[in-house]
């Protein structure tokens, strides 16, 4: 079977961190500034070819990012991992929902249950509200599968002690949340195009990387181009820090647009 290479675009929704940039009632330097790369919804990408789109998490400001994008169908979500600045956008399918009719998501069995308990009225069977979102779960295990005609293998990673997923599509791969990566997931990594991972400030963080540790890992594993997500604040002003970073390794920001 011959499979033909997707021409991959990838909208970064969101690259801030759980609290978002500015957080409320900071007065640190970054979040006061005026720099519109240093303003940061929380951490989401929308993957598109074809006439196809899915996103990867759908946190609290989903509406907005979609709003902002003008994103006018999306036809599922892989989710990382159940912490609300990932999932507290699920409501927010439901004109998608409207649209297509039920939505499939993809996600680990701990993800799952945790929605489940959160947004009952979404996954009950009996005396739905009628506006509810519909939904299909797809439970993610460690090995490839296919949204549409698109190969997606996931790469289990540690966020602190909490096992979560990344994905990988063709050459590029999508990584937030990570503290550690298993020698065999890191097999997962080789020959990269494009690797999307956090770097979360300067100083170190108990369950994720910080920047020395992100810079470590790409020189590691070596893709063509990297783009840095899930940035606090405490990481610095976005033009200050895209100075200082190697060739080929990149701060991204909020709606930028690359093709892999």
């Amino acid at each position: 079977m011959i499979t033909i290479k997707k021409l991959l675009k990838v909208t970064f929704l969101g690259t801030g961190t759980s609290q978002g940039i500015p957080m409320i009632a900071s007065k640190d330097p970054v979040c006061l500034s005026k720099n519109l790369k240093d303003k940061r919804l929380r951490s989401s990408v929308l993957i598109s070819w074809d006439d196809v789109s899915y996103v990867i998490d759908c946190g609290p400001d989903f509406r907005q990012q979609m709003l902002r994008e003008n994103v006018q169908c999306i036809k599922g979500v892989l989710f990382t991992h159940e912490h609300a600045d990932h999932t507290a956008g699920l409501d927010d399918l439901r004109p998608f929902c409207y649209q297509i009719g039920e939505m499939p998501i993809y996600l680990n069995s701990r993800t799952l249950k945790s929605l489940e308990q959160r947004f009952e009225y979404i996954f009950s069977k009996e005396n739905r509200y009628p506006g509810a979102p519909s939904v299909t779960p797809v439970v993610v295990e460690n090995y490839s599968f296919f949204i549409e005609d698109l190969q997606v293998t996931p790469i289990q990673v540690l966020h602190g002690k909490l096992s979560i997923l990344g994905y990988r599509f063709q050459n590029l791969a999508y990584l937030t949340d990570v503290k550690y990566i298993a020698e065999s997931e890191k097999l997962k990594l080789k020959n990269l195009d494009v690797l999307i991972i956090n770097a979360l400030r300067i100083d170190s963080h108990p369950t994720h990387l910080n920047l020395d540790e992100a810079l470590e890992l790409v020189k590691e594993l070596q893709p063509k181009k990297t783009y840095f997500t899930h940035i606090s604040h405490k990481l610095g002003f976005h033009e200050e820090v895209s100075k200082k970073l190697p060739k080929n390794v990149f701060l991204a920001f909020d709606g930028l647009k690359i093709e892999v």
